[in-house]
């Protein structure tokens, strides 16, 4: 039996990333959805939050959760699970998923709405909770990362999609990724 296929969605706080990788996931009869930020979120005490400065304790925290998350992936897809991972962009470019062996079927996709759709959707989420002014500085730190010549070779070395979701529903976002990625998805049981 082929390991079944591994996705991995990814962009800037705001942009959808949970939203669309659980409507891709929902397509296939046995998948599972993995966001990191959840296992992050298990850190009782000693959590580093992404900032501006991306020292190495905050690195080593980002590297144990995307290392977990990877195992729990390879293991769920081993077992004929379709397998939705959900991060966040980083500036070094998301290398702990390099390590993935190279005969998986590995898609990676970003969304990327333009900035100011980001931020309009985190006030939609956030109004004035004082997280919506953490959230926003992360769009802005996110994107400007993006428009770097590093970022954008890592996306093309990388065959990334890069899906512009600014006026795109999620049930069409999840449409382009099967499309593009050539993954059929047998129907979910109703």
């Amino acid at each position: 039996m082929n390991p079944s296929p591994i996705f991995l969605v990814v962009g800037a706080p705001a942009v959808g990333k949970s939203t669309t990788s659980r409507a891709l996931a929902a397509r296939f009869a046995r998948s599972i959805h993995i966001p990191v930020d959840d296992l992050r979120d298990m850190v009782v005490s000693g959590l580093i939050l992404p900032n501006p400065r991306w020292s190495e304790p905050l690195i080593e925290q980002v590297r144990l959760a995307r290392h977990s998350a990877i195992a729990s992936a390879l293991r769920y897809a081993d077992a004929g699970f379709t397998v939705v991972l959900d991060d966040f962009w980083d500036p070094p470019g998301l290398l702990e998923y390099d390590e993935l062996p190279g005969d998986r079927r590995f898609h990676r996709v970003l969304l990327r709405p333009d900035r100011a759709e980001a931020l309009r959707r985190n006030f939609g989420r956030h109004g004035d909770d004082p997280v919506r002014a953490y959230l926003d500085e992360g769009i802005h730190l996110v994107y400007d990362n993006l428009d770097t010549p590093a970022a954008q070779a890592r996306l093309e070395r990388g065959r990334w999609l890069v899906l512009d979701t600014t006026h795109l529903p999620v049930d069409a976002a999840v449409r382009r990724i099967l499309e593009h990625t050539g993954v059929t998805a047998p129907a979910a049981p109703g």
